[in-house]
Formats: structure tokens, sequence, C-alpha cells
């Protein structure tokens, strides 16, 4: 058996699910809905892999008051879900590989940038949650992505030290607060083509989890 001496940290939109085409439009559709000019460019430079009070402020350029954020994030994640509810379903390759990192006692974390309601949806939706050890959403961070802080609490609570911890990311800023809490990082090909993140810092680009191995994961961590 393959003894695990890291832990595997996944982002969870663009990641354990491939969905951002549906964020993009439920984005664009609430931005227009508010009067608010917005385009995919600037969805994946300002909004994608950022916290709602970030990209809320971003959207409508002022600050977002704790109570309306609420609102605006639940209406704009409620668009998100209509359109993609009937399109949910895990990333290729992505349960083999889950179930293959439980076998190994791999410590298994979700770090994602959405709401607890967007959290229930996917991970109980499909259902993804059991395989992990511990979930770290939006609610429970001061600072969202590129901050490292959503790395560093999912490292914390499945008790592995940073540089022992590999994060599976889509977003460039979800890539910066890996590498920024001292991780490995494998992103995967999904918001942005093998091209752009070739310069991103990650130690191994993938289009999805086929194929893809606890020993050549592992080897990231630990010298071969």
């Amino acid at each position: 058996m393959h003894n695990a001496t890291f832990a595997c940290l996944f982002d969870m939109d663009g990641v354990l699910v491939d969905n951002i085409d549906f964020h993009v439009n439920a984005w664009l559709q609430f931005a227009q809905h508010h009067n608010r000019p917005l385009t995919k460019a600037q969805y994946l430079e300002h909004i994608n892999g950022h916290v709602s009070a970030d990209a809320m402020a971003y959207v409508f350029q002022r600050e977002i008051s704790p109570g309306e954020l609420i609102v605006l994030t639940e209406e704009k994640e409620a668009i998100y879900r209509e359109l993609y509810r009937p399109h949910l379903q895990p990333a290729p390759g992505l349960l083999t590989f889950l179930s293959d990192l439980k076998a190994a006692h791999v410590p298994l974390a979700v770090g994602t940038s959405a709401p607890i309601s967007n959290v229930y949806f996917t991970l109980d939706g499909l259902p993804l949650r059991p395989y992990f050890d511990a979930v770290v959403d939006a609610s429970m961070v001061k600072h969202g992505k590129p901050d490292p802080e959503i790395y560093l609490r999912a490292a914390e609570r499945v008790g592995v030290a940073p540089a022992l911890c590999v994060v599976f990311e889509d977003a460039f800023a979800g890539i910066e607060a890996g590498l920024r809490a001292g991780m490995n990082v494998i992103a995967v090909a999904t918001t942005h083509t093998r091209e752009e993140l070739k310069d991103q810092g990650a130690a191994l680009i993938i289009d999805d989890f086929v194929g893809l191995t606890v020993a050549k994961v592992g080897q990231l961590v630990t010298p071969v």
C-alpha cells in the first residue's frame, strides 16, 4: 500500500466540476440585470477564483455592505445553479482519482471561494463530500484568493505541513494562493488554456484527472 506522505487540496469550481462556462454566463446575466457592463475577459481577470465580496465590489465598482453582499451573492448563485443543475457532473477521471487517493490514505480537502450554498449544491449533489476530510469555504476566511489563507487553513484542517500539500487549481488567483502558501500546484486547464497556464508556476498542467496516479502526484512532494 502507498503510505501517503502528502495531502491533496482541491479548488471546487473548474476543478472538481468543469463548470466555468456556467459561472461566466451566470455573472454576465447577473451584471446585465443590474445594468453593469461585464465581459468574459473581465470575468477571467477580476472574478474567477475570487471570493464574492471582491467580485461584487469589482462589478459594482464600490464597496458592498455585508447585508447587500448576501442578497447579491445568492441572486447570482441561484442563476448559476439553475443553469448548471441539468449538467452537474464530476470532472472526467475525478471519482477514480479520489478513490485511489482515499485507498492510499492521502488526506483530502476542498479550498473554495464559493459560498456555502454552492458547496452543498456541488459536494452533496454529486455526491463528493464523503471523499474529503475537510472543506474550507469563503465564509471561513478573512482574505480571499490570491491570499494563501484558504489553503493554509485547509492544510491545518488535515494536519499536513504546507510544503507537503499539492493544490489543484484552475484560476490564476488560486494558483497564486497555493504558491504563496508554499505548496506545490497542479493547474487544471479548464478555465485557461495550457498555453496561458504555463507561466503561472504550476509544477504540472493537466486537462482532467484521467490517468492521473497517486504516485505521480506524490513525486511532486517526495523527490524521486
